[in-house]
């Protein structure tokens, strides 16, 4: 790089006496003055949809309103989403890097039902892949797995829906989604789930805290938009903040950031990668 930007340095002094440098001051002038209106707005609409299609296609910033992945994303975390890396090739950028959904894998994506949220959800079975867990473990394709990322609250007990799922039937207190109550006994075989084709088995890396694909099914691989990259930017946030929806309270929270913002913000999680 250094070697580089000495030759860049090299060539740049194009004036080299003071009638050559007032010359191009006054050339340079003359352009600044020629710009009309009409052209600054062009300017500007064209950053502006520059902007537009890498919020829509490429990448996309989400805040993390919940601990369902701690330890990998915290409550208050603000990350960049890489939307272009999951999606079909298209022609018309040959130059983007695409692949599929792999195991292990850091998704957002829509929830499939009953409402179209998005979730951050870790990738765990893939089409054809057999799972079940037990006291918690997670077993695929009948091997246990070494999820050192993998957080667990130890007050919580034994839960035999939520750690021995899913040979143990649900409760009528599980918060199951209907839709799923009536699916799932259909993708069991033996001990095991089976994921169908075309669907992912997604489950949060809090797995005592997390509400995942356990309880309401498989994420249909066209309802993913993309991986979590690195998070910009994250701020000490209360759990029960994602509750307070009125104006009042987002006028009350986003005060709060402005006293706190440098007491609170956790600059240790700047710029940190997401795996």
């Amino acid at each position: 790089m250094s070697e580089r930007r000495d030759v860049v340095d090299q060539k740049t002094p194009l004036a080299s006496g003071p009638t050559e440098g007032a010359q191009l001051s006054t050339v340079m002038e003359r352009q600044a003055q020629t710009e009309s209106p009409l052209d600054s707005i062009a300017s500007l609409c064209t950053l502006l949809i520059l902007v537009i299609f890498a919020q829509a296609f490429i990448f996309q910033n989400f805040e993390i309103p919940s601990g369902s992945m701690e330890k990998t994303l915290l409550i208050g975390d603000h990350v960049v989403v890489d939307r272009s890396t999951f999606a079909p090739p298209s022609y018309w950028a040959p130059f983007v890097r695409h692949r599929d959904v792999r195991r292990g894998d850091v998704i957002v994506f829509l929830k499939p039902t009953p409402e179209d949220l998005i979730l951050v959800k870790r990738a765990i079975g893939l089409p054809g892949d057999r799972i079940h867990l037990r006291n918690g473990v997670v077993y695929l394709n009948g091997i246990a797995q070494n999820e050192p990322q993998v957080a667990r609250s130890g007050d919580d007990g034994y839960s035999p829906f939520r750690d021995d799922f899913p040979s143990v039937a649900p409760t009528s207190g599980e918060p199951l989604t209907a839709t799923w109550a009536l699916d799932l006994p259909s993708h069991i075989q033996g001990d095991d789930l089976v994921v169908p084709p075309g669907m992912i088995f997604a489950m949060g890396d809090h797995r005592t805290e997390s509400l995942d694909s356990r309880y309401w099914g498989f994420v249909p691989r066209e309802k993913i938009l993309g991986r979590p990259m690195f998070v910009y930017w994250s701020f000490k946030t209360p759990a029960d903040e994602i509750n307070k929806t009125s104006l009042g309270d987002h006028i009350s929270f986003i005060a709060h950031i402005c006293l706190n913002f440098l007491s609170e913000t956790r600059w240790n999680r700047t710029l940190h990668i997401i795996g």
